[in-house]
């Protein structure tokens, strides 16, 4: 049974750092993608960064390309997200997410999702 754990979160002003972490079990984690997307309030969950299962492929959404960085630790298991300069925009709850597809131009959706982790929560003040 594949296991999303997120963790990480937390309240911080505009111009901090956050390390999100995803703990991933029940699957070999060398052939998964693996994405994190994100949902605020009233909005639809959105793409945010992913991780191709070869090589070093990665993708961002515009919006945090230059100050959020994915990365994994296949040798532990977890997925990480570095975000650095965040902005209240960057407000939501923040989702693991094991793609069953890829998005080669980069705009991953939902439906390039098979797993969801439960989400960690990241709120930004100004």
């Amino acid at each position: 049974q594949v296991q999303l754990t997120e963790s990480g979160g937390g309240s911080v002003q505009a111009g901090d750092s956050l390390k999100l972490s995803c703990t991933v079990s029940g699957v070999p984690f060398r052939s998964v993608g693996l994405a994190w997307f994100r949902q605020s309030p009233g909005n639809e969950r959105e793409f945010v960064a992913a991780i191709a299962h070869y090589g070093g492929e990665l993708w961002y959404h515009d919006s945090v390309k230059g100050r959020f960085t994915i990365s994994k630790d296949s040798a532990k298991d977890i997925l990480y997200l570095q975000m650095n300069n965040l902005k209240p925009e960057d407000t939501g709850l923040y989702y693991c997410a094991k793609l069953s597809t890829y998005a080669t131009n980069g705009g991953f959706g939902t439906s390039n999702v098979r797993f969801w982790g439960q989400g960690t929560q990241v709120s930004v003040s100004s």
